[in-house]
């Protein structure tokens, strides 16, 4: 599979960080989610897998 087709949205982020999409909406707002790295057609952003697997890595209140 090509990197380019799979694209995660709010809901996949998620599911791998065992939270809600409102959560993971609320990251973005205030600036703790890296920036998309695609908008799909409906302009809504996606995240590769891997741009998310690291950030989650790193992310606010994970140990």
């Amino acid at each position: 599979m090509s990197r380019s087709a799979e694209l995660w949205s709010y809901a996949e982020i998620a599911r791998h960080i065992e939270v809600r999409p409102e959560t993971v909406r609320s990251y973005r707002r205030h600036g703790l989610l890296p920036g998309p790295d695609a908008t799909d057609a409906g302009g809504h952003p996606r995240w590769y897998p891997d741009t998310i697997r690291a950030w989650a890595r790193n992310r606010p209140g994970h140990r």
